[in-house]
């Protein structure tokens, strides 16, 4: 979703042009563009907080988007540390910034379609910016569960790798979450979470 048709169209072209294509489904200018058919069959729906007649970023529709159950990508012009914090607070996948370019966007949207993080320049420089932060003691156990949660696809191959049952592995995740949301952190979907681990030390951008 993007108020710029040269965007649009240049977004389609990288997507065809990919090593791995994508496949654009819909595109459009505003907010409709996801919930309307065949925007609402989308895998992945990539969103600009500046939509034409919107004065001030469309927080509010990214919420609702990410209530629904859709795997959002932010791509903005913008490229402060608060807001990018704040979309991955609100449940976005990850934050992009249009200068980041083709490459990044392919990549974040095929992460973002399996369920695996994804952490471009722009983000990475607001999460190192970030420093206040309130690290929730978390258990050795919770830790190595939410690491190897952030370098699998799925929590069955989690529950795999460390000899623990799906349900588990879900638990421990759950645990770790109400801990950083009762320390004020909260961390409503993947992305955020990776952040918050990224912030307290837990993992760098390079193991992901």
């Amino acid at each position: 979703m993007d108020d710029h048709p040269a965007m649009l169209v240049g977004i389609e072209q990288w997507y065809a042009d990919a090593p791995e294509p994508v496949r654009v489904v819909a595109g459009g200018a505003t907010s409709k563009t996801a919930w309307l058919p065949p925007g609402d069959t989308a895998d992945v729906v990539v969103f600009d907080l500046q939509l034409a007649g919107q004065a001030a970023p469309a927080l509010g529709e990214l919420r609702r988007l990410v209530d629904a159950g859709r795997n959002v990508i932010v791509y903005t012009m913008r490229d402060d540390e608060q807001t990018a914090l704040t979309c991955l607070d609100l449940g976005a996948v990850t934050f992009l910034t249009k200068t980041e370019g083709a490459d990044h966007l392919v990549s974040a949207t095929l992460a973002a379609a399996r369920d695996r993080p994804y952490t471009p320049p722009a983000l990475a420089g607001a999460l190192s910016a970030n420093t206040n932060s309130d690290r929730p003691k978390l258990s050795t156990r919770e830790e190595e569960v939410l690491v190897e949660w952030f370098q699998s696809e799925s929590r069955d191959l989690v529950a795999e790798r460390l000899g623990l049952s799906p349900k588990t592995v879900t638990t421990y995740l759950d645990r770790v979450r109400l801990k950083y949301a009762n320390a004020g952190r909260p961390a409503r979907s993947k992305a955020a979470l990776v952040a918050r681990a990224i912030q307290d030390g837990l993992i760098s951008v390079d193991d992901l």
